[in-house]
């Protein structure tokens, strides 16, 4: 069951965050915004199918995500859990913690933004077309 989220990146975007990446839907990013990898999402997580927000509450849910840009991908492997609420309007979130939030679409994740390929994080911050899927094995 995939999720397929289209996004921008931005001259700000650093990917320097140690234990998260986001992608939101705002039209611009601060230099604060050191998780945030895309802008101008496509889609959040209040607007997933009810089926595949049930598929990533499982216990023993695998969650993908799949960075592409510009020909560089990365694949970021983490899990479900039964408090993820895929409520928020605005942005999505995937953490190597176990901490959850209305904004959280995965936990558990092995790496994160700090972790990802330098040649994909220069092509977001030179603005590239990101596609987020996010997969539920």
């Amino acid at each position: 069951m995939n999720r397929v989220i289209h996004a921008r990146g931005h001259e700000n975007v650093t990917a320097q965050h140690a234990s998260t990446f986001e992608v939101t839907s705002d039209e611009f990013l601060t230099p604060a915004g050191d998780c945030i990898l895309g802008i101008e999402a496509d889609c959040v997580p209040a607007e997933f199918d009810d089926s595949f927000v049930a598929a990533c509450q499982q216990t023993d849910a695998t969650i993908v995500a799949e960075l592409s840009v510009e020909g560089h991908t990365e694949r970021v492997e983490g899990r479900g859990h039964p408090d993820l609420t895929f409520a928020s309007d605005r942005s999505l979130v995937c953490r190597t913690s176990e901490y959850t939030d209305d904004r959280t679409v995965a936990i558990g994740m092995d790496r994160a933004a700090a972790d990802l390929d330098d040649e994909l994080v220069t092509a977001l911050a030179d603005g590239g077309e990101l596609t987020l899927t996010l997969r539920v094995e």
